[in-house]
């Protein structure tokens, strides 16, 4: 039977942003989390393995992305590296500087556990744009794309996982395979600069 998995506050969403930038920040001041998290983050939630994903923007634009499809770590745990991969680790950009600090904008996706989906005839009913991110994987690769990444983009279901074969390095229309398999997930996303929304 799968674990129900904890509903956020606001506050403790909220204490998720302070936890990123913290982490982002010490890698610059050398300054050691463990015991801060001990003291800050028992809530039950924080222990939870959780799947989430950090998204840093500057000026509006994309300054690095990293996280965790699935559950493997403690939701604390997670945020902690994934803020810091996606400040310092996104191969698509150069490492975040000190001076860029307070210049880039956190937001965190804590996501619910991806759920296979079966019926490929109806697939794009399946797909409810602002509500479901994807994952792809096909021969060894794999794609993900976050449920607001189809809001901003407007697209439609069908744009959408082509979009996310695509972000996989493979044909936009490897869906249509029967070897392919198509996940969707809904995410709790917490924002700094404006109040959370619910994706769910």
């Amino acid at each position: 039977m799968e674990k129900e998995q904890s509903e956020l506050s606001n506050s403790q969403g909220k204490k998720l942003l302070k936890l990123a930038r913290m982490a982002i920040a010490s890698h610059f001041s050398g300054k050691e989390l463990e015991e801060q998290i001990k003291l800050e983050y028992n809530d039950k939630v924080f222990k939870e393995p959780r799947g989430v994903f950090v998204t840093l923007t500057k000026n509006g634009a994309l300054r690095g992305c990293i996280g965790f499809p699935y559950p493997y770590k403690p939701l604390a745990e997670a945020v902690v590296e994934a803020a810091k991969a996606a400040a310092f680790q996104d191969p698509r950009f150069n490492p975040l500087e000190e001076k860029e600090l307070n210049k880039i904008k956190i937001e965190i996706s804590v996501l619910t556990l991806p759920k296979e989906i079966h019926a490929k005839q109806d697939i794009l009913k399946e797909i409810e744009i602002g509500k479901d991110g994807l994952i792809i994987q096909f021969s060894g690769f794999s794609g993900l794309l976050l449920p607001q990444v189809a809001t901003e983009q407007k697209w439609n279901a069908l744009q959408f996982l082509e979009a996310t074969c695509e972000k996989a390095g493979l044909p936009r229309n490897i869906w249509l395979n029967p070897q392919c398999h198509i996940f969707k997930f809904q995410a709790q996303i917490f924002s700094e600069k404006g109040k959370p929304q619910n994706k769910k």
